[in-house]
């Protein structure tokens, strides 16, 4: 078949066309491609550790989170980019997430959406409920006022055998796991049964044998923590206040700080046991040891007791801390 000349330089020509079409489209698409996988797969951190928490707020939106990510990621137009391609806008929950150092916008978008973590609430024995709820918002997200509200629900209390003013006995001193993003009824709930927990079948019968309930055991327990901070001491004046509770003769413990914060330790959980596995004896006295800081001198009568309390004032005037 003849081809005129004409024909051929017009079909040769459109061949080149369509050449220099396809490469410009295969190279249009691959740097597309390269710059897709970039957006979506490469380093988009910038912290030095070798990981960050993010904490989003009930009410946090695309823009808030996008502000608090700033300061980790290099490209918060990229973040938006994939956040949106994964639908990531539209369903943004609460809560603390890792974000581990060199991960991809689709790794960070992947962890918010479902990786969220649990924080670790730590609290001691507190002064007041108000102390209390103060503490814990610190911690997770709730705010003290709801959290005392929830605390102070008058069916909650009677339901569970408390009353406004023995409230904060049901709260155990601890560390404990929540999410960050709990609710303040969430927080008693789960309170409720930690203390349920702890109250063992052999714990409630050490303290029907001192003759205590569980709310007096805490209440004891907290005075025994205010009057010294060394352990070994602790199950012998624990021993002295129950000893004085059956002869009837007053504690004589500052009521005023009964609920003694001790944020240098977070051992009241152990206190409480001191309590019950309280020492044996019969002293019903006792007053600071000026010889030796921190212990105490017991008696186990007022003479002695007023003894040992002369060679503490003297040892307070010789030392000019006149009380």
């Amino acid at each position: 078949m003849f081809i005129s000349k004409n024909l051929r330089l017009k079909i040769l020509k459109d061949n080149k066309k369509s050449f220099i079409v396809f490469t410009l489209v295969t190279v249009i698409m691959f740097f597309y491609l390269i710059n897709n996988f970039i957006t979506y797969f490469s380093d988009n951190t910038v912290f030095n550790n070798s990981e960050s928490f993010v904490y989003i707020d009930i009410d946090d939106n695309i823009d808030s989170l996008v502000v608090n990510l700033s300061p980790l990621i290099k490209s918060t137009n990229n973040f938006l980019k994939v956040a949106k391609t994964k639908g990531y806008i539209n369903n943004i929950k609460p809560g603390k997430y890792k974000i581990e150092k060199g991960s991809s916008n689709n790794e960070i978008v992947n962890n918010l959406r479902s990786n969220r973590l649990t924080v670790n609430v730590v609290f001691n024995n507190q002064e007041r409920l108000e102390d209390f709820a103060l503490r814990i918002s610190k911690q997770i997200m709730v705010d003290s006022l709801s959290l005392i509200k929830s605390f102070l629900d008058p069916e909650f209390l009677n339901q569970k055998g408390f009353d406004s003013l023995n409230a904060l006995a049901m709260y155990v001193p601890n560390s404990y796991d929540f999410f960050w993003d709990g609710s303040p009824k969430k927080f008693r709930n789960r309170m409720w049964k930690e203390y349920n927990s702890f109250w063992t079948k052999e714990l409630k019968i050490k303290a029907k044998k001192i003759n205590l309930t569980k709310i007096e055991v805490f209440i004891l327990a907290s005075i025994v923590q205010k009057e010294s901070l060394k352990e070994i001491e602790k199950t012998r004046i624990a021993g002295v206040y129950l000893n004085r509770l059956k002869k009837n003769i007053k504690l004589q413990a500052d009521p005023t700080v009964i609920y003694a914060i001790k944020k240098e330790t977070n051992n009241f959980k152990q206190i409480i046991k001191r309590v019950l596995y309280k020492e044996n004896h019969s002293f019903l006295y006792f007053v600071a040891d000026p010889d030796n800081p921190g212990f105490h001198l017991f008696s186990k009568s007022l003479v002695q007791h007023n003894r040992n309390k002369r060679k503490y004032i003297n040892w307070l005037n010789k030392k000019k801390l006149y009380r």
